[in-house]
C-alpha cells in the first residue's frame, strides 16, 4: 500500500549536480538528508559519499589518518583475503572498511524543489578518531533554542551517534558522541521536551541476543542519555523482518507522535512505515504500519548504487502535509508528499 505522492521533478538531485568537495575524489551517491528551515528557504544537509576513480582491477577508498589527513588504501580486486560482495562494505584480512567517505554538505531552495549550493555555508566533515571512515546520515532537529544534529559517527572502532548543534549553519558545537556501539544510528531526537524530559529514538543493533530494533531514550540536557527503552522490533515474515529505523523528528498529532521509519527485509529491500506513540508517554507504541506507506516502485527507487531502497531522515510538516525528502537506492535524493490524515488512517 504505497500512499506516497512522489515529485514530478523526480530525482531532484543526483551525483553529477554537485562537485566533489574532496580532492581527487568524485561523487558516488547522494544519500538521506536532513531536512530544516531557514531564511526563508527549505535546505537539505545531504550525505555526500565520495572515492577515487576506480581502476581496473583494483578496489580504492579514502579514510582519514590518525593526523586528520585523507589517504587512499587500494587492494587488488583478485586477492583472496578481500570479500568485496557489498558495494558498501570491502573486508580485508579480518578489518572492514567503507568503500566511501562521507560527510554532510548544505543546498538550498526558494521552492523545495531545485538546489543549489551557496558558498557561504561550508561542508561540514568527520573529526578524530571516531569519525575516521566519516560521518553519515544526518537527522535535523529543529528546537527552540537552535538546530540539533544527530549523525552516524563511523571508524575502526565502531558505530555510534554524534551530535552537533548550530544556529546559524557557519558555527557548530560538537557534543562527541551520545550514543556508543556497539553499532548505534537512526537517531531522531523530539523536538520539544515531553514532561520536562528530552527524548531521542536510536537505533542499537543486537544481532547474537535480540536485532536491529529501535529504541527511546530519554535525557536530562540532550547529553546524557538513560532509560532505554525497546520500542519497535522486527516483525519475521514482514517487510519489516531484517532491520527497523527511526527516520527524522516525530511529529506531534492529536493522535500521537507520529514517527516514519524505515524497514529492510532478508534481501536488503528497504521500505517507509509509521509508528503512532503515546502523547504523554512516548514508550507507549499505540499503532504501527502492517503494510509499508511507501515502497521501491519507482525505476530510480529500484536501480542504483544500492537499488531497491527508500530511506528517509528528513522532513518539513506543512498543516496535514508532509514534505519528505528521501534517498533513492543510495544515489538519488527525491522528494514526497503524505497526508497525515492518511497515515493516521492506515493505521486503524
Amino acid at each position: 500500500m504505497d500512499i506516497a505522492k512522489r515529485f514530478q521533478q523526480n530525482p531532484l538531485l543526483k551525483p553529477s549536480d554537485l562537485k566533489p568537495g574532496i580532492q581527487g575524489m568524485e561523487i558516488t551517491c547522494l544519500l538521506n538528508p536532513g531536512v530544516f528551515r531557514y531564511q526563508g528557504k527549505t535546505w537539505l544537509l545531504l550525505r555526500v559519499a565520495e572515492r577515487p576513480a576506480q581502476q581496473e582491477g583494483v578496489i580504492s577508498f579514502p579514510v582519514y589518518d590518525p593526523d586528520g589527513h585523507i589517504k587512499v588504501l587500494s587492494f587488488d580486486k583478485n586477492d583472496p583475503q578481500l570479500d568485496a560482495s557489498d558495494p558498501r562494505v570491502i573486508g580485508y584480512k579480518g578489518k572492514n572498511y567503507l568503500t566511501t567517505m562521507s560527510y554532510l554538505r548544505l543546498v538550498s531552495s526558494e521552492d523545495g524543489i531545485h538546489f543549489k549550493e551557496e558558498s557561504e555555508f561550508p561542508p561540514i566533515f568527520g573529526e578524530g578518531e571516531l569519525e575516521s571512515f566519516g560521518i553519515e546520515d544526518c537527522r535535523v532537529a529543529t528546537t527552540a533554542d537552535g538546530y540539533f544534529l544527530t549523525f552516524t559517527e563511523v571508524s575502526p572502532v565502531g558505530v555510534g551517534v554524534g551530535l552537533m548543534h548550530t544556529t546559524d549553519w557557519k558555527n557548530f558545537t560538537r557534543h562527541g558522541m551520545i550514543f556508543p556501539p556497539p553499532h548505534n544510528k537512526d537517531c531522531a531526537l523530539f523536538e520539544e521536551k515531553i514532561n520536562g524530559r528530552y527524548y531521542a529514538l536510536h537505533r542499537p543493533s543486537s544481532p547474537e541476543l535480540g536485532g536491529n530494533y529501535i529504541w527511546l531514550a530519554q535525557s536530562p540536557d540532550r547529553l546524557h542519555w538513560g532509560k532505554h527503552t525497546c520500542i519497535a522490533t522486527t516483525r519475521e515474515g514482514s517487510w519489516d523482518c531484517a532491520r527497523v529505523g527511526a527516520g527524522a523528528a516525530p511529529i506531534r498529532t492529536d493522535a500521537g507522535w507520529l514517527e516514519i521509519y524505515h524497514g529492510a527485509d532478508y534481501n536488503h529491500r528497504y521500505c517507509l512505515g509509521a509508528l503512532l506513540l503515546d502523547l504523554n508517554d512516548p514508550s507507549r507504541v499505540l499503532a504501527r504500519s502492517v503494510e509499508p506507506i511507501m515502497e521501491p516502485i519507482a525505476p530510480y527507487e529500484q536501480t542504483g548504487f544500492f537499488g531497491n531502497v527508500v530511506f528517509t531522515n528528513g522532513h518539513l510538516v506543512e498543516g496535514d502535509t508532509i514534505k519528505m525528502y528521501y534517498g533513492a537506492s543510495d544515489e538519488v535524493i527525491c522528494g514526497a508528499e503524505f497526508s497525515i490524515a492518511e497515515i493516521l488512517e492506515s493505521l486503524k
